[in-house]
């Protein structure tokens, strides 16, 4: 019998906790197979087997605080000798009893050890096949697919949408031959219909839900669903559009009106906020009552930028497959001033100060559920086509719902364009832990006075808003001053002036 024990955590780190076991009691185990992950204040780490065998006794759930070298499970060596060797799967093999798989809530990335499930693509009774996908998380940064394990019918859903899942936890059972799900309990108006002796229709989970909120019966609702199965989309459109009442005798008089909060009330929507937008409301509020934020602005003329843009853009596009944007002008001259004023790419980690040697740009994009941030890395090492061609597969994995947790972190100063949107002006947010975030807005042309002249030029105004706390307003002016000068000379960035 060996011991698998909680690995020497890093200095000065005495403990963990137990994030997720991919393996359960009973099932074989390789040699280096990845057993469960541990979180730390800092990291997360994962423990292999020491040895081949079979997993027996697991001493720390998930979810349980242990320290370094406790005891976490133990291994039944040689156990898994008389089986076949195996390599060790991709991903953990759905577990099963009988006739029975579980749909397991997957790993949903670093420190993040719960999910909301957002939306059920298929409902008890259908018939689902291998990787098709079942249902939609919501966890505080991305959205998380959840595809079947194998082919069968779904015969239980466990976690019905809205509901909060752990890491690890279990969604749904698929019935492999199809059998389990004639016992999964029916709608009422289906057990009706099945005691009368006609055919069952199994309404749609969420459709029941919602239905018995809204104080709906399901001859009120038109249902579009196979059988004529009433779904979500059923009730939803039912309660926007009722159907018109019968006719009736003549009212009586009318019945006073009611109370104007009541009746404000009925023309009111309630809708609950998403994981996403709670945590973005919670660190922009963090933020400012965190830092010492101020802002400093300034404004560039986009003159030269737009002629090189002009002049190369088809020759760009040719020669590396991707469209020349304003951003990777603006990353470059935000690179160039930062090796200036670094303390702009810096963060505060309790009383020190962290310098960073790199630069790993946030690019600040909206999407349909909210904003998101993914990160450039090392930016400061890359060309203006290695830059344009990052922005732009981050930017389709942000429309698609597709940026995982490594997208997003590791930041260490952020652009945002609100200029996209038409903003003039304003003063962005930090995004914490950074201590810099620079806003771009929309270019106007303006009359601007250059040598005694009066131009119309296409200008733009710069708002740098800034951590004063480690930042001072001469590093924050100089910095603003850099990327200008940067911009309205673009050559400056090739000889690092």
């Amino acid at each position: 019998m060996a011991d698998v024990r909680v690995p020497t955590l890093g200095e000065s780190v005495t403990e963990a906790t137990i994030a997720t076991w991919f393996k359960k009691p009973g099932e074989t185990v390789a040699v280096d197979e990845m057993l469960c992950e541990l979180e730390t204040d800092k990291v997360t780490v994962e423990v292999p087997s020491p040895v081949a065998g079979v997993l027996g006794e697991i001493v720390a759930a998930e979810g349980a605080t242990v320290g370094v070298d406790a005891l976490l499970a133990t291994i039944a060596e040689g156990a898994a000798a008389a089986a076949p060797a195996a390599k060790p799967a991709a991903k953990p093999a759905p577990a099963s009893s009988g006739d029975s798989i579980d749909v397991m809530v997957p790993t949903l990335g670093e420190s993040v050890t719960e999910a909301t499930v957002s939306t059920w693509f298929k409902a008890v009774g259908d018939a689902v096949s291998a990787d098709e996908m079942l249902c939609e998380l919501e966890t505080d940064k991305v959205s998380v697919e959840v595809p079947a394990p194998a082919a069968g019918v779904l015969a239980e859903i466990l976690a019905a949408d809205g509901a909060t899942v752990a890491a690890g936890g279990k969604l749904a059972v698929i019935s492999a031959s199809g059998e389990g799900a004639a016992a999964a309990p029916a709608a009422a108006p289906a057990s009706a219909a099945a005691a009368s002796g006609g055919a069952a229709v199994k309404n749609a989970p969420a459709a029941e839900k919602l239905m018995a909120e809204s104080g709906l019966s399901p001859e009120q609702v038109t249902g579009t669903g196979k059988d004529g199965r009433i779904m979500k989309e059923d009730v939803q459109k039912a309660l926007v559009s009722p159907p018109p009442a019968p006719a009736a005798a003549p009212a009586p008089a009318p019945a006073p009106r009611a109370p104007i909060a009541a009746e404000q009330a009925e023309r009111e929507e309630r809708v609950k906020m998403t994981r996403l937008r709670q945590t973005i409301a919670r660190r922009l509020k963090d933020s400012q009552n965190t830092a010492a934020m101020l802002t400093t602005y300034n404004e560039v003329d986009m003159s030269e930028v737009m002629a090189i843009r002009n002049e190369y853009k088809e020759l760009f596009l040719k020669k590396h497959g991707v469209k020349m944007g304003f951003m990777s002008f603006f990353t470059k001259a935000c690179n160039h001033a930062l090796k200036e004023v670094p303390e702009v790419n810096a963060e505060i980690d309790g009383t020190d100060i962290v310098y960073k040697n790199y630069v790993n740009m946030g690019i600040a994009a909206g999407t349909p559920t909210g904003l998101v941030v993914p990160v450039i890395r090392d930016a400061d090492q890359m060309s203006f086509a290695a830059i344009e061609k990052e922005i732009a597969r981050l930017g389709a994995l942000a429309r698609d719902g597709k940026l995982s947790m490594a997208d997003m972190q590791g930041g260490s100063f952020t652009i945002s364009n609100g200029g996209v949107y038409g903003s003039l002006m304003s003063s962005p947010i930090l995004n914490p832990p950074q201590s810099g975030i620079l806003g771009m807005h929309k270019i106007q042309d303006r009359p601007m006075v250059i040598n005694g002249e009066i131009k119309i030029c296409p200008m733009m105004y710069l708002a740098l808003s800034y951590d004063h706390r480690i930042v001072d307003g001469k590093g924050a002016v100089t910095f603003l001053v850099r990327v200008k000068e940067a911009l309205e000379d673009p050559r400056r960035l090739l000889m690092d002036l």
